[in-house]
């Protein structure tokens, strides 16, 4: 398997854990040089927010991988976690409704997990 693979499963399962909603994977290789992946969720509150990064980001460290950098906090509506070949994005659900990076990102294939 490939690392950005490895990351994704890591990262999803971590989500996954913490209750993140209608979480989303998306194969954009071959579409943006910008990763390979972009994982998108979001949580019901600051706090569910703050749990699904603070799981992700321990669940990656856990396994080797640090983040090449992280915007946004769990106060914010926007979480982007960059960990290179894997994009985490994690919202408040109307931020989430507001950007759309599914539609925006639509020609990137859904990767099940």
């Amino acid at each position: 398997m490939d690392e950005s693979k490895k990351m994704l499963e890591i990262a999803y399962k971590a989500l996954e854990d913490k209750k993140g909603e209608s979480i989303l994977a998306l194969d954009i290789t071959g579409i943006s040089i910008v990763a390979d992946y972009f994982l998108i969720t979001n949580g019901n509150s600051d706090a569910q927010n703050r749990a699904l990064m603070e799981a992700a980001e321990e669940a990656l460290e856990k396994a080797g991988y640090t983040p090449k950098q992280i915007e946004g906090n769990h106060h914010s509506d926007w979480v982007l976690m960059d960990y290179g070949d894997i994009i985490i994005h994690i919202f408040t659900k109307e931020s989430r409704d507001f950007f759309d990076l599914a539609r925006i990102w639509s020609d990137g294939k859904r990767v099940e997990l």
